[in-house]
């Protein structure tokens, strides 16, 4: 069954700023709804397209979604408070947008005939783990309140799932690399911010092993689930992910990328969340495989500084979500 019309909740986010415009190249008709909390514009590339509709509005608005969604056959959900530090800012507000919001799309969405609802949930939801490969079928064990829920909805999901209404959750890893909407404030992206504009990297820590994944192909993997049949991916949940390394490892990375010569300094934290994150399933039972590494990642960063596409990338808060968040007190 062929799936035309997408329907992409925070699709003017981070993620959703790569992933619509690829969906528009593919052929998709794409309704992005969005509050825009990081700049009007960050869609203006594809405004043009017919097949581009945007709604600025608020997810948690049951009469709107109720309105906005029908006619359309898909839902990819990435609109959340989206880390642990934003979400600890007003944890009512966090569980208003990430849980509840989600509760009540999902049951707008099973009545208005989506047939196919992808979720990004988080590697966080897994908490530490002490194993070399942390696979989807370890137990969950979220530290925080945004992991918490994050892995409430999964439950949500799966327990909605009927003969027409396919669901798939995936696990993204860290996200890096350049978007339109850009965020500055995840691990590959500061550090290479800093490297680059500050001439120090500071690794807070250095032991925590991240997972990592480019954006560009976190934006792919959606369309590559969209070309599934609707049997291979019902109920499944796939970890997505590419490189793992520790904080101080990526930091050396950077360094290489750049040139070498940075410094890095070493601080300590309280952040202790350590995980290596297994994509195997994902390859073994789809096919999919993520390809773009770290070091491109830097190096489009790199590249869009020089271009003059990342202005005042040390202040502006529109880079960091937690800053944002402070300054537009969204209730």
């Amino acid at each position: 069954m062929g799936y035309r019309k997408v329907f992409v909740t925070g699709g003017a986010g981070y993620v959703g700023s790569v992933l619509v415009p690829k969906l528009l190249a593919a052929g998709y008709g794409v309704k992005v709804i969005d509050l825009y909390l990081y700049g009007e514009g960050v869609l203006d590339s594809s405004k043009e397209n017919p097949e581009l509709k945007e709604v600025k509005g608020d997810i948690r608005d049951r009469g709107l979604l109720e309105r906005e969604i029908q006619g359309y056959d898909t839902v990819i959900h990435l609109a959340c408070i989206s880390n642990d530090p934003s979400y600890e800012l007003d944890p009512e507000l966090g569980k208003s947008i990430n849980y509840d919001a989600f509760v009540s799309l999902v049951e707008v969405a099973k009545k208005a005939g989506v047939r196919r609802f992808i979720y990004a949930s988080s590697s966080s939801v897994y908490g530490i783990k002490e194993g070399q490969d942390v696979t989807e079928d370890l137990p969950l064990e979220p530290l925080t309140d945004y992991s918490k829920y994050k892995a409430k909805c999964e439950e949500v999901l799966l327990a909605a799932a009927a003969d027409d209404f396919i669901v798939t959750i995936i696990r993204p890893s860290t996200v890096c690399g350049y978007a339109p909407r850009l965020r500055l404030d995840l691990t590959v992206n500061i550090l290479t911010n800093h490297a680059i504009n500050k001439g120090k990297i500071t690794v807070f820590g250095g032991e925590q092993m991240r997972p990592n994944l480019h954006i560009e192909d976190m934006a792919e993997v959606y369309l590559f689930l969209l070309a599934q049949p609707e049997e291979k991916i019902q109920k499944k949940i796939y970890n997505v992910g590419y490189q793992n390394y520790k904080v101080k490892e990526i930091a050396q990375i950077i360094n290489k990328a750049l040139g070498g010569g940075i410094p890095i300094e070493v601080t300590p934290t309280e952040d202790i969340r350590s995980y290596h994150v297994s994509s195997r399933r994902i390859k073994d039972e789809l096919g999919f495989e993520a390809k773009r590494t770290i070091d491109e990642a830097v190096l489009d960063l790199k590249r869009a500084f020089e271009q003059g596409k990342i202005p005042d990338p040390l202040a502006d808060m529109r880079y960091f979500n937690i800053k944002t968040m402070q300054a537009i007190k969204l209730k």
